[in-house]
């Protein structure tokens, strides 16, 4: 274990972290100049990480008592692999805490538990104007997949079909 004051530790979050969690998503939210989620979906995010199978999980990162970043991830299945793939929807790191390797251990815990689950790969997405994380992931070796574009379709809370 790292002694330095810095030194951060990587677990998987519990129901009490709700109200850092919450903080870190407003402050992602504002970094990436974005809206925050509103009251109710606060709600339905702690809700569903907490669930009896929860859709996605948290990571936490913590210097000290305090966490300095989360990742939050899922499986999804590669019909070509024949394998999981682990998908991390959300990384961040307080702008204060950057630089100080926290990323680097998140995803190096994140590329433990995709092999532990016999994952094929990783995925996720980054804002193109995002230079310093799209930096950092081609340091640690990920590459872009300049021929696949990212679609969204966005359903209401409420439609008939």
């Amino acid at each position: 274990m790292n002694d330095s004051p810095n030194a951060s530790v990587i677990r998987f979050a519990l129901p009490n972290d709700a109200p850092e969690i919450l903080r870190l998503v407003r402050e992602l939210a504002d970094f990436e100049k974005l809206s925050p989620p509103d009251s109710d979906a606060q709600a339905r995010l702690i809700a569903d990480a907490f669930s009896v199978a929860p859709p996605f999980r948290v990571l936490l990162a913590e210097i000290g008592e305090r966490a300095v970043g989360y990742a939050f991830y899922f499986f999804s299945y590669s019909s070509f692999l024949a394998k999981k793939t682990l998908y991390l929807e959300d990384i961040y790191i307080s702008s204060d805490f950057r630089g100080l390797g926290i990323g680097k251990q998140l995803i190096q815990h994140l590329q433990k538990i995709a092999a532990d689950n016999n994952c094929g790969r990783m995925e996720w997405v980054v804002l193109d104007w995002n230079k310093n994380a799209i930096d950092f992931y081609e340091r640690l070796g990920a590459t872009e997949l300049k021929e696949w574009k990212t679609y969204r379709l966005v359903i209401p809370d409420k439609r008939e079909y």
